[in-house]
Order: structure tokens, then sequence, then C-alpha cells
């Protein structure tokens, strides 16, 4: 055998003794190889001591602070608004399931390109989710999404991994409140009076029937539609959702309008909208909902602008439409041409070639 082949064949298996004995000294130490652990082993037992999740993206303060409150969230961005409780959960229950798929780089320098660097950095691609529970602050920085995951990075450590199932968490505040405002089905709304410049008040026949008529009569010369054509939209307060809230001090409501629905049990709702801007905001009162109340006080709902129009239906819509007359024709003017002047003459013929007509005499 060549010398040169003796050589190579003799490092080779140097390597695999390396490897072998580098393994071995594990198991005998007991270090387990991280591959399908948890990637926080003792969030799972800790979840119901969790009372803060902060999250934290290009920035160096939180963007969304979550606070628990019994066995509600709050959210420290809308002045501790509930928050979606589920979708906490959610999260939470991720990180706890979160398990190691594979080791990645311990390098700093490569952090940016899995998203797992340093999360105060403007421009950061990752956002590190901070926990507080009653013993401990773990926090990690979630990366770029790879295959069902995503790559990883326990804050204070330099090793980086790709864990599965993947961890989301939005960094926009009004991804994280709990956006249910109202759900009554229009069969219960007895009545709409409408406060505007043009308002007007409705309501319905018959219990349990469609039909709607307005109090009092239409605007002169116009007719209403027929009576199930003015009810309210099915989906007018049925499952409306807030899609951000702020203080209702912040938003002009100066120049509103107020919708108030007279329900079958004797609640009254009361819907007071203005537009601001490209947004659409309301507030809300309940006669009877205490809950509704204590949700709503002081607060201002931005809503989307379809639901708002169904809220706040215009006059115009009851009315039937008026039909659009053809424009008159101008009529001719005194000193113009008669019609007959108008008749164009008709075109001389051509002469045949090589033939000159005669002269005129």
């Amino acid at each position: 055998m060549r010398r040169g082949r003796f050589t190579a064949l003799l490092i080779a298996a140097l390597v695999v003794l390396a490897a072998a004995l580098y393994l071995g000294s594990r198991r005998n130490s007991g270090e387990p190889s991280p591959e399908g652990t948890r990637f926080l082993p003792q969030l799972a037992s800790a979840l119901g001591t969790v009372s803060e999740i902060d999250l934290q993206k290009g920035a160096a303060t939180p963007a969304v602070t979550l606070h628990r409150a019994g066995e509600q969230w709050t959210l420290a961005q809308r002045a501790d608004y509930p928050a979606d409780a589920a979708k906490v959960h959610k999260l939470l229950l991720s990180l706890a399931d979160a398990k190691i798929v594979e080791e990645k780089t311990s390098n700093p320098a490569n952090f940016a390109l899995i998203g797992v660097d340093d999360p105060a950095k403007p421009g950061a691609a990752g956002t590190q989710i901070t926990l507080t529970t009653k013993d401990a602050k773990p926090s990690v920085i979630v990366g770029k999404p790879i295959g069902e995951g995503n790559f990883a990075r326990r804050g204070g450590e330099d090793r980086s991994f790709t864990v599965e199932p993947g961890i989301t968490a939005d960094v926009e505040p009004r991804a994280w409140i709990d956006s249910r405002l109202l759900d009554i089905p229009v069969a219960q709304i007895q009545s709409v009076a409408e406060k505007a410049a043009s308002g007007y008040a409705l309501h319905r026949l018959k219990p349990g029937e469609d039909g709607f008529a307005l109090d009092g009569t239409p605007p002169a010369g116009r007719k209403l539609l027929d009576a199930k054509a003015l009810a309210p939209s099915a989906s007018v307060l049925s499952g409306l959702t807030a899609d951000d809230v702020a203080a209702a001090n912040s938003i002009d409501f100066s120049k509103s309008s107020q919708a108030i629905f007279m329900l079958a049990d004797g609640n009254v709702i009361t819907i007071t909208g203005t537009a601001a801007d490209d947004k659409r905001w309301i507030e809300v009162q309940s006669s009877k909902d205490a809950a509704l109340n204590a949700k709503a006080q002081n607060r201002a709902f931005e809503v989307a602008g379809y639901r708002f129009d169904a809220i706040f239906r215009p006059m115009e819509q009851l009315l039937v439409p008026q039909e659009t007359k053809p424009a008159a024709a101008p009529p001719a003017s005194k000193g113009g041409p008669k019609p007959s002047a108008l008749r164009s003459s008709p075109a001389p013929r051509a002469a045949a070639p090589g033939f000159s007509p005669a002269p005129q005499p």
C-alpha cells in the first residue's frame, strides 16, 4: 500500500474516533443531545405563573406589553384594554411546545442572516419575547421562518437553533386587542332612531316579522322602499368587531352621528360615530349591559367602513331612487338657417377620362 493512501486512511480513522469519543463524553457527562428536546424546557410547568409578556422588535423598548390581571390579559399600549386571551394562550403554548430540530450557528456575525440578531437594533428581523414567571424571566429571539418552524435563539446565549412548531408574535398592538364589541341578531332590534341632519326613526311592524315602517312621512315628492327593505341590515349589530381602540378624548366627536337601537329585552344600545381622516370611530353605550359599558367606558373603537355605513344609514337609502329624466334638446336659433338649407347639395359627378365639359355661354 502506498504511504500516501495509508496516511489518508489513518487520518479518517482518527476523525471517526475523535467524534465517537466526543459523543461518548457527552453521554457520560449527562449532557443530552439538543435535537428533539424542548426549546424552553422549564416553561411548560410555569405557564400558569406567567404574569407579563413583552414583545420587542427593532427598538429599544417593547412594542407590545401584555399583563395578566386574574384570568384576564390587558394591553399596556392601549391603556390596559382587554387583550385577546385566546391569542395570548396560543403564543404561550407555542413557546412551551417548541422543540429543537437542529442546532445552527453560534457566530454572532451570522445572526442577522437568520433573524436572531439584537432585537433592539433598528431594522432587526427577529422578535424578542420575554416572559415574566414566578421564578424566572426567560426570553427568546424568534427569527426567520424555515420549513414548519423558525430560527430561534435563547436570550443570553450564542447558540441558535431551528425549532418546530412555528412561533409567531405580532408586534402591532392593535393585533392583540379583544376585538369583540356587539353580537346582536337583527331579530332583536325593535326600533332604530338616527340622530343626524336628516334624522328619522324606524320601528318593527310586528314582532317576529321582518318589516319596518318609518315614523312620520317621507320627504315631499318621495316614496319609501317596501317594509322589508326599510329593515336594518342583517349584520348591523351582529358580530361587530373593532379594528383598534383609542382613548375617546383623542378622537374628535364634535361632528358626529348617533344611532339608537331599542332591543326586544328593553336594552337600548347607543352608538355615536364620526369619521377621522380615512378611519371610522364609534363610541358604544348600553342601558343594561354593565360588562359592555365597563369595556367601552372612555374608549373609542375603530370599525370597518362598511359596518359604519350600515349603522348610520342616511334617509336617502330609505327612499325609492328618483328617475333621471333625459336632458331636453336645445331649441334652434331664430336667426339660424332653415332646415332645408342645412341639406347638403349633391356632389358633382366626376368627369370621365378624356371628357371636357362644354363651356357655359
